[in-house]
C-alpha cells in the first residue's frame, strides 16, 4: 500500500505534467539501491477503512557516488503535498537524521508542506498559533551540514522557507514554481490575477535572488544537487573532499592577452576560468548575481570557492551581486574552502536605483561576510579595484596572498571620473582646456602603472598572467595545511 503512493490515477496526472514520482526522483538522485526509507509504512486510513493511504513526505539515507547522505521528499501524488496529508513527525526527523549523524540534507519539494487546508480547522475544532515544525533543527543544520533543495514542482508556504533554507536552491524552468502563496490566495489579498508561472516560475526568479540556480529538467536538478555536493564535506567537523587533480582544459597563453588595452572594452570571463582551474571543475553557483560571478571550482583537486566579475554583464557591485558574494563567502567560511578573488571590481553600483535597492548596505554586509570569514584567501588583480566595493572583495588587513596582472588599474575611483572634478579650475582658467586636459591624462596615465605601486609594495607581485594557475596551485597546498585549525562550527551561524 506504501508504494501505491497516491494512487493510479493521480501518478498518471504527475507524469502528464512532465514530472517523476517520489519514489522514482529518490531512485535517479541516489546510487542505485542505496535507498533505505524510514517510516515507508505511516499514513492514514482510507474513505473506507480497509486501505492505508502513506504519508506524502518520504525520507531516509542513501549514497551519492559512494558518500551517505540523508533525503527528505514530498510527494505530490497525495493532496498535493499538502501538511494534513502528513505526518510532521517525518519531516522533522529528515532534519534530526541529518543533524544527529552529520549527514548532507537533500530536500525534494513539491506542494505546500505547512498548515494544510483551511478545512483543517472545522475538523479539529480550533485554531492554533504558528510555529514552524522542526525550525530549530532546519536554522542549526545551516552551521552543520550542507542543505540542498529543489522546487520539484509548486511550492508555496512553508514548502517555500524549506526551500531558501538552504546552502543551494534549483528551480526547473517551465515546470515548477515557488512564492510565498499561490494565485488563488495572492487574488484575494492583493487583487492581482496571475498563474502559477507568472506568479514565480524562472523568468521571475532569475533575478530575484531566491533560488541560486535555474535548470532545464529534472535531471539538471539532480545533477546540479550532486555537482553541488562534490565540493563540500559531510559536515563541518570534516574537510572538504580532495580529489585527483586534472590539467586546466583552457588556452594558458591566452592570458597573456585576454584583458585588451582599451579599459572600455570588455574581455571573457569564461576562458579565464577554463585556464586557471583544473578542468570540468568550475560550478557555477548563483544565477542573480549579475557581474558579480561566484561559483565553486578546484586547484589541483583541492575545491576553493571563487569570485570574480563578469565584464559583458557589467563592472560594478550591484545589490544583488552583493548578496550572492556574501552567499558564496558564507558558504565557504562555514565549509572551510579557501576563496580565490579574481578581482575586477569598479566599486558599487551608483544612481537613483542603487540608492532604492540599498546598494551601499547590502555591498557593506558583503564587506563584513569577507572581513568575518576565516578561511585563507588568494587574489589575483585582473583588472580594477575601486571604491569600497574594490577596498572590500578580500580582506586585505589580513594576511592574503595577492598577485596582479600588468593590466591592472586601481586607486579610489576610476582616473577617467575624476579628472574632470579634480582639475576643474585650473580647465576652467585654460585658454585651450582640451589640450591642458590631454596633458593631465598623459601624467596620470604614467602614474597609475601598476608597476609604480609595485615599487612601492602596494601589491605583493605583479606577474604574467600566465603564471596564474601555478602560482594559485602552490597557494592552495599552503591554505589546506591551515584549513584543519577552523574544523568546527563557522564564527557566527549561518544564515540563508
Amino acid at each position: 500500500m506504501a508504494d501505491e503512493l497516491g494512487g493510479p490515477e493521480k501518478i498518471h496526472r504527475q507524469h502528464a505534467a512532465g514530472r517523476s514520482t517520489v519514489t522514482e526522483r529518490v531512485a535517479d538522485l541516489l546510487d542505485e539501491g542505496s535507498f533505505e526509507q524510514i517510516g515507508g509504512l505511516a499514513g492514514f486510513p482510507g474513505e473506507t477503512g480497509e486501505h492505508i493511504v502513506p504519508t506524502n513526505f518520504v525520507f531516509g539515507v542513501g549514497t551519492i557516488a559512494g558518500r551517505r547522505v540523508a533525503v527528505g521528499a514530498d510527494d505530490f501524488t497525495v493532496r498535493g503535498g499538502a501538511a494534513d496529508a502528513s505526518i510532521m513527525a517525518k519531516q522533522v526527523d529528515s532534519e534530526r537524521l541529518a543533524a544527529a549523524y552529520r549527514l548532507p540534507l537533500i530536500r525534494l519539494i513539491e506542494g505546500t508542506g505547512g498548515g494544510g487546508s483551511v478545512r483543517m480547522l472545522e475538523q479539529s475544532g480550533y485554531t492554533y498559533v504558528p510555529a514552524n515544525p522542526g525550525w530549530d533543527t532546519v536554522v542549526d543544520n545551516l552551521s552543520l551540514v550542507p542543505v540542498v533543495a529543489a522546487c520539484m514542482g509548486p511550492v508555496a508556504g512553508l514548502g517555500a522557507a524549506r526551500v531558501v533554507m538552504s546552502h543551494f536552491s534549483v528551480l526547473i524552468e517551465g515546470s515548477t514554481q515557488l512564492f510565498v502563496a499561490g494565485p488563488p490566495v495572492v487574488r484575494h489579498a492583493t487583487g492581482e490575477d496571475l498563474d502559477k508561472e507568472q506568479l514565480g516560475g524562472a523568468e521571475v526568479h532569475r533575478r530575484s535572488g531566491a533560488v541560486d540556480q535555474i535548470v532545464p529538467d529534472e535531471a539538471s536538478a539532480l545533477d546540479a544537487i550532486r555537482g553541488f555536493l562534490s565540493y563540500l564535506p559531510s559536515s563541518v567537523h570534516e574537510l572538504p573532499p580532495v580529489v585527483e587533480g586534472r590539467e586546466a582544459s583552457g588556452d594558458v597563453e591566452h592570458l597573456a592577452d585576454v584583458v585588451p588595452r582599451s579599459r572600455r572594452q570588455p574581455y571573457r570571463l569564461r576562458p579565464v576560468l577554463d585556464a586557471i582551474f583544473d578542468a570540468g571543475s568550475v560550478f557555477d553557483y548563483t544565477c542573480y548575481s549579475g557581474s558579480v560571478y561566484t561559483g565553486l571550482a578546484r586547484l589541483d583537486g583541492h575545491p576553493v570557492g571563487v569570485v570574480a566579475t563578469d565584464p559583458y554583464k557589467g563592472a560594478t557591485m550591484t545589490p544583488n551581486g552583493a548578496d550572492a558574494l556574501t552567499r558564496l563567502v558564507d558558504l565557504c567560511e562555514t565549509f572551510h574552502l579557501p576563496i580565490v578573488s579574481l578581482t575586477d571590481q569598479a566599486g558599487m553600483m551608483i544612481g537613483l536605483q542603487a540608492e532604492k535597492t540599498a546598494s551601499i548596505r547590502r555591498g557593506a554586509r558583503a564587506v563584513a561576510a569577507v572581513y568575518q570569514a576565516r578561511v585563507p584567501m588568494a587574489e589575483i588583480i585582473v583588472r580594477r579595484v575601486f571604491g569600497v566595493g574594490g577596498a572590500g572583495q578580500i580582506n586585505r588587513h589580513r594576511y592574503n596572498r595577492q598577485w596582479a596582472w600588468p593590466s591592472g588599474d586601481w586607486g579610489s575611483l576610476p582616473v577617467e571620473g575624476g579628472i574632470e572634478a579634480a582639475y576643474r579650475a585650473d580647465l576652467e582658467a585654460s585658454d585651450d582646456p582640451e589640450a591642458m586636459l590631454a596633458e593631465i591624462r598623459e601624467r596620470l596615465e604614467a602614474v597609475r602603472s601598476p608597476f609604480r605601486t609595485a615599487e612601492r609594495y602596494g601589491v605583493q607581485d605583479v606577474i604574467d598572467p600566465r603564471r596564474s594557475r601555478e602560482l594559485l596551485t602552490s597557494w592552495v597546498r599552503d591554505a589546506y595545511r591551515v584549513v584543519p585549525e577552523l574544523l568546527g562550527p563557522p564564527s557566527f551561524g549561518t544564515r540563508p
